[in-house]
């Protein structure tokens, strides 16, 4: 990396060169970043089947700790945070915010009832809000439009590379040595991170990357842009509220199933943790991870030729992977089912990198912090806020019925954390195993239907996007 100046032009100050292969390190980093951002935010949907035996807690209060008590505070702080990105170093951010949420992720470990683990996971709220508005920020500096949806999605490969890590790494520490002691030792790599981030990634001038002469460049001085500024710019496009929508619900339905999946392969077939964490882990990370990356790269490519790909690959995808998402969850053999995650990812996540890399060009260089946190505020209090209690409630409704038709009263009196009691008839513990797992299916299957309608979304976004995409480009 070296120091250059515009020649002929004595007031433009000094610019840093970035190579292709420094650039390429800071998206390495990044993702690791959200790697790890991810693994302890799902860590817990891993962990979650220990947890509701051992503190004897119904499915709706797993999904609000796997929901609510996160995004909360994570919603809240996340545009205040995304505030200050626009004016202070993006780095330093990340930096501290790491620190916060690994050490929250490792206090998990130490909770011994509801309260305190729900409080622990708002903690780790509060660090994450500053990972992904920052870090998009940078990317943007970092990379030209036209690289912007790929780069993205490289970057949001953090999010099935951390599934797929701790689903294996939490289905195995679980099993051998407890989900306390799994809290512990997948929140202690993010303080390593944290002292990578600071040391390697060097802050790039605002706007670094935008087209000589465009309308984005000439903003890359100055003040930041008010919130309401911000907001009015992204969501006056028809388009981008469509697909604003699209990835909130699609959110929604993947956090919700996403978080019960792993206690579905358990409760319904009767597999280790183990088992569990490499047949979601592995198969399905391998096939959220190829959709994500297909999803930036693809558009990337075909966006060229009309803009409104950005919104169809994503309708294209969703249509394709929620048959194929009822097929795994529906089938009674679970070797098949387990074969058959391998395909509903690659369609599933194409939409994260379109929808990120259309978001950053719809805005001025200093309005993509902001603009990250708006769009997250949205996709997170409702997806991540109430996906996974919304699953786990229809879960629980799904499963009563089940237990009561039987005559056998209320479930969560007669099985608590879904088993019988110690010294329970065999009748009665069968009929808690399975209206357990049947429940469960029934859960799953009514939270995936909704990727329907998020594909609905997409496509009616699609028919004004690339208008939409082509004022922005000339400052409209």
């Amino acid at each position: 990396m070296t120091e250059a100046t515009a020649k002929g032009d004595l007031k433009t100050p000094s610019r840093p060169i970035f190579s292709n292969t420094y650039r390429a390190s800071v998206l390495a980093i990044l993702v690791m970043v959200y790697t790890s951002n991810f693994i302890d935010r799902t860590i817990i949907g891993t962990l979650g089947q220990a947890i509701k035996v051992d503190l004897n807690i119904a499915d709706w209060q797993l999904g609000v700790l796997g929901g609510m008590a996160f995004a909360l505070l994570y919603t809240a702080l996340g545009i205040p945070i995304a505030r200050l990105a626009e004016k202070k170093s993006r780095v330093n951010i990340i930096t501290i915010c790491l620190v916060i949420w690994s050490g929250f992720t490792a206090l998990c470990g130490t909770a011994t009832n509801f309260l305190q683990l729900l409080l622990f996971r708002v903690g780790v709220g509060i660090g994450e809000a500053g990972c992904s508005p920052p870090a998009h920020s940078l990317i943007s500096d970092y990379y030209p439009p036209k690289q912007r949806a790929s780069a993205l999605a490289v970057y949001s490969f953090g999010i099935p590379l951390g599934t797929m890590i701790g689903a294996v790494a939490g289905g195995w520490l679980v099993q051998h040595m407890g989900w306390r002691i799994a809290f512990f030792i997948v929140g202690a790599p993010g303080l390593i991170i944290a002292l990578i981030v600071k040391l390697v990634i060097k802050e790039p001038p605002r706007g670094y990357s935008e087209e000589a002469g465009g309308v984005a460049e000439a903003t890359m001085q100055g003040e930041a842009p008010s919130l309401i500024a911000v907001t009015k710019r992204l969501f006056r496009s028809a388009s981008f509220r469509h697909m604003t929508a699209g990835v909130t619900l699609a959110s929604f339905a993947s956090y919700g199933s996403g978080f019960f999946a792993q206690p579905y392969f358990i409760r319904n077939f009767d597999l280790s943790y183990t088992q569990v964490g490499l047949i979601y882990g592995l198969i399905g990370g391998i096939s959220t991870g190829a959709g994500t990356l297909i999803g930036g790269f693809l558009t990337d490519w075909v966006g060229k030729r009309d803009g409104k790909w950005y919104a169809l690959v994503p309708a294209i995808g969703l249509a394709i992977a929620m048959p194929l998402y009822l097929a795994v969850y529906s089938n009674p053999n679970w070797t098949v089912a387990a074969a058959l995650l391998l395909l509903p990812g690659i369609f599933h996540y194409t939409y994260l990198g379109p929808t990120f890399g259309v978001m950053h060009n719809l805005v001025e260089p200093r309005m993509r912090a902001t603009a990250t946190a708006v769009l997250f505020f949205v996709l997170n209090l409702i997806a991540l806020g109430f996906g996974p209690p919304f699953t786990g409630f229809v879960i629980d409704l799904f499963t009563q019925h089940l237990f009561a038709a039987h005559g056998l009263g209320d479930f969560l009196a007669m099985c608590p954390g879904g088993k019988a009691a110690v010294g329970a008839s065999l009748e009665l513990g069968a009929a808690c195993k399975s209206a357990g797992a049947v429940g469960t299916r029934y859960g799953m299957l009514v939270t995936i239907l909704i990727y329907a309608w998020a594909a609905l979304h997409y496509l009616l976004g699609s028919r004004t996007l690339a208008a939409d995409l082509k004022r922005a480009a000339a400052g409209e």
